[in-house]
């Protein structure tokens, strides 16, 4: 999936402190297809912790609306469905402040449903005594706040919700929850749109004459392996050449180090997918960056990319017009 951004129509709510709690899950059969753009609107009571998990999502890799305009929805559901772009987790932050949310909103959820788009709603919540507490600790006005005492505007707000409430497909309790518990809950609720998750992988060969990459989350290094730029016939080679390749993967070190290294991978890169990172940069360094990374990088690219995961290789310092590449 391409990089995620969070729009948002108007100033969203600061952040506040939320909740472990009771996740009441009722799952609704949907007869939508496996494929295609999920979309999850998240909803609920001001102060509930929806604009943190919108936001805890797209650090997942989620595109994500906030305060997306209630009459703007259903254009917004069919054009990213039928989009060419690879979006294939949406979610949409919606609240009471919208106009007559709570009165169109079940109308154009049924009827996306009905026309075969998956969609999820969830519904975030919390006690009153709770929510009071966050109000206050961080001056904010409630929307319904207008001539209300906010106890007053908190217990209209639950009673105008109690449709979406009733429609929902997960309900959330953050009374007792903390930002990381609301994470790992968001967490839970997007494995179960995506079970196949959203990480993409980006190699790097590069030399460390340059320097490290500075976007490099593991760096590994492959000096030990006998330097191709001393053998006669390759110098002037690098690592996308079948002369070079061969050379180096017919070392008995780089055999020996791949025995380990490609399970290594294949071992420790779904444990960042599981712990919902979006993105995992793994840089590989030889001295120069010319021979022996970019030979090594390719085969960690072939194999992770053979274990269905999204995986782009570069070259940085390749002496070469066309540096970048796909895989």
């Amino acid at each position: 999936m391409s990089s995620t951004r969070r729009a948002q129509s108007q100033a969203g709510a600061g952040r506040m402190s939320v909740a472990k709690a009771g996740l009441k899950s009722r799952e609704k059969k949907s007869q939508t297809p496996a494929t295609g753009t999920e979309f999850l609107v998240i909803t609920g009571l001001s102060g509930s912790g929806r604009s943190s998990a919108v936001k805890v999502l797209e650090d997942m890799g989620a595109y994500c609306v906030d305060n997306l305009p209630t009459e703007l929805l259903p254009q917004m559901l069919e054009l990213t469905h039928r989009s060419t772009l690879e979006l294939d987790f949406v979610v949409l932050g919606m609240d009471i402040r919208e106009r007559d949310f709570v009165g169109q909103f079940p109308r154009i959820y049924r009827a996306a449903r009905a026309r075969g788009i998956r969609i999820r709603l969830l519904f975030l919540e919390a006690s009153e005594n709770v929510l009071v507490r966050r109000f206050s600790e961080t001056r904010r006005i409630h929307p319904l706040g207008g001539g209300l005492p906010l106890v007053e505007a908190i217990r209209q707000e639950r009673r105008e919700l109690e449709p979406l409430r009733g429609l929902a497909d997960q309900i959330v309790d953050t009374s007792m929850m903390r930002i990381r518990d609301l994470r790992e809950q968001m967490l839970s609720i997007a494995r179960e749109v995506r079970p196949d998750g959203n990480l993409t992988v980006s190699i790097f060969s590069f030399g460390f004459k340059y320097g490290i990459p500075a976007e490099a989350d593991l760096v590994f290094d492959v000096r030990f392996i006998r330097n191709p730029f001393f053998e006669e016939g390759l110098k002037h080679l690098s690592g996308r050449d079948d002369e070079v390749r061969d050379f180096v993967l017919g070392r008995p070190e780089t055999a020996a180090f791949l025995e380990k290294f490609l399970p290594f991978l294949s071992y420790l890169v779904p444990l960042y997918r599981t712990d919902g990172r979006a993105y995992l940069t793994i840089a590989i360094g030889c001295t120069g960056g010319q021979h022996r990374s970019p030979v090594i990088a390719r085969a960690a690219a072939d194999a992770l990319t053979g274990a269905n995961f999204r995986v782009t290789l570069r070259d940085r310092d390749i002496q070469s017009d066309e540096r970048t590449s796909s895989v």
